[in-house]
């Protein structure tokens, strides 16, 4: 068939076949265009080639994008800039590239990581960097120490045990913050300053007002683990970060606005460069939220019988806390404050402990010594035995009494739920005449449900349902790294870039590619994913 290839004003016609890849037409655009296309370490050159609105891939051919005869093809000479570095996150399991200038080789791993929390959020207490052999990289040396070069991936690693806990952050998720909180005081205020931090830097509202009601103050520093404490020396600097920074830093306004209400010491709050969050928010470009800080500095602070200028107040408000606090330290039983770590507690020393930013997940690592204490009943005696066995005795004489509780509000629910579970539950054998009877699972929460619908099962029986079907289900999630509705998604997903056609002919394309996704593990025997790999060729 013929199609048309549009480059740079010119508008060509090649003849081809119906499974021809587009790796092929690409090859032939050049050769006919007498393109010249390189690669270096800093970056490449390639063509791309777009239908209907998306961008073609290599490994598809023209039938399975609906490509047919008379289509135009638009072709494109573009640049990629090679990463610098890649550091691959062990929590979202993503790949950052820092798109940095070759410089930063030479500079030491605490300026990369202050590159890597402005791109992920993290605070850099919590996560360490790794070489790709597994060395952990420390603040005090440069990139060069650790032998990394252009192109080199690095691994981010988190505390073992919060792997959860910041993703639930990073989500915005408040219930999975709550569940994965450490029980160890010391550690639950840092966890709640690291959940303030990433969700003001990610713009979650939920989680900010969550971590506000908990006494996290904006302007206070994330700080380090307890563990790490006692080393102050070697910390990176950033560790007195604040949340108003980060979200000065993301630009994230309604979260700024948030901080200032809770406190208006937030607008003079420095982080370790000296800047404050109007500072920041002007050298990240982030205009609203540098005329927001300002009007607020320029602002005045009204009482009965007088105005004060914001600057002078937020003083007042400093020297204020500052008197409340060295009193409230003075007043402790006399003592002076204690800072760092005491005795009893654990400590991490670089090099001589057992490393644990590992990223292991919370069900292998963590101590949960306490869930075994909470669960284990506490050891009864002789008297609270007999009580117990008189109370069974009770409950016994009161179940064969019958006796009558007061009616509930969705009693007539509930009572035809059971009766159905009953009727469900003895037959376990199909009913003749092709009807089936829904089995309720007892997994499921006791909700008002819709009512039941009677489907017709009269079309003939899907993959799901055949003989073997859990086999060639489960070998196409082991090989493709997708569940079949993962991949049915992701197909949809990809057919969707081609916002020329319409919603059925986008559907068609999803089908095409879903089954070209399987007929590649059973024909070629290998995976499917290195369909999202870079093209090097072209």
């Amino acid at each position: 068939m013929r199609i048309f290839v549009a480059f740079e004003g010119s508008f060509e016609a090649f003849d081809v076949s119906a499974h021809e890849s587009v790796e092929a037409i690409k090859q032939m655009v050049k050769d006919y265009f007498h393109i010249p296309l390189s690669e270096d370490q800093q970056g490449r050159w390639y063509l791309e080639l777009v239908y209907a609105g998306a961008a073609l891939r290599n490994s598809w051919s023209l039938s399975d994008v609906g490509i047919s005869f008379c289509s135009t093809l638009k072709c494109f000479l573009k640049r990629e800039d090679k990463p610098t570095l890649c550091v691959f996150n062990a929590v979202t399991q993503e790949m950052m590239p820092i798109m940095e200038n070759m410089s930063i080789l030479g500079k030491k791993v605490s300026d990369l990581r202050t590159l890597v929390t402005l791109r992920c959020g993290f605070p850099v207490s919590v996560y360490c960097l790794r070489t790709p052999k597994g060395l952990e990289m420390y603040d005090c040396n440069t990139l060069r120490d650790y032998h990394t070069d252009i192109g080199t991936t690095l691994r981010l690693d988190v505390w073992d045990g919060w792997k959860e806990f910041l993703l639930g952050c990073l989500l915005g998720q408040k219930p999975e913050v709550q569940r994965y909180l450490s029980k160890e005081g010391p550690v639950l205020k840092y966890q709640r300053r690291v959940a303030l931090y990433i969700a003001a830097f990610h713009g979650h509202t939920e989680l900010t007002e969550w971590a506000l009601q908990q006494g996290v103050q904006p302007h206070e520093a994330v700080g380090v683990h307890p563990c790490r404490a006692w080393c102050r020396e070697a910390l990176h600097t950033d560790v007195s970060n604040c949340p108003v920074h980060a979200a000065a830093e993301a630009g994230q306004l309604l979260i700024l606005k948030a901080f200032v209400n809770c406190s208006v010491l937030c607008l003079e709050c420095k982080n370790a460069a000296g800047q404050t969050p109007l500072a920041i928010a002007a050298k990240h470009k982030h205009k609203d939220c540098e005329l927001y800080l300002l009007s607020k500095m320029c602002s005045t602070v009204s009482f009965l019988k007088l105005s004060v200028p914001m600057r002078i107040y937020i003083k007042i408000k400093q020297w204020i806390v500052r008197a409340q606090s060295h009193r409230g330290h003075k007043s402790h039983l006399g003592r002076a404050r204690v800072s760092g770590a005491k005795v009893g507690d654990s400590v991490v020393v670089d090099g001589f402990t057992k490393p644990k930013m590992t990223s292991q997940s919370w069900h292998k690592a963590g101590d949960r010594g306490w869930q075994s204490t909470q669960s284990k009943p506490p050891p009864c005696k002789q008297r609270s035995s007999r009580k117990h066995t008189d109370s069974l005795r009770i409950s016994q004489r009161a179940t064969r009494n019958q006796i009558t509780l007061p009616p509930l509000a969705n009693t007539n629910m509930f009572s035809e739920r059971q009766s159905h579970q009953q009727e469900n539950q003895p037959k376990k054998t199909a009913p003749a005449g092709g009807e089936e009877k829904h089995i309720r699972n007892a997994y499921l929460p006791q909700v008002p449900l819709p009512p039941i619908s009677r489907v017709d099962r009269s079309h003939p029986l899907s993959l799901c349902t055949a003989p073997g079907a859990d086999c060639l289900l489960r070998s196409f999630s082991e090989h493709s790294g997708r569940t079949p509705r993962e991949n049915a998604i992701y197909c949809l997903a990809v057919a969707s870039a081609f916002k020329e056609k319409r919603w059925l002919q986008q559907l068609g394309i999803a089908r095409v590619l879903a089954k070209k996704s399987v007929s590649n593990l059973t024909i070629q025997g290998g995976p499917a994913k290195h369909e999202n790999l870079p093209e090097t060729t072209l």
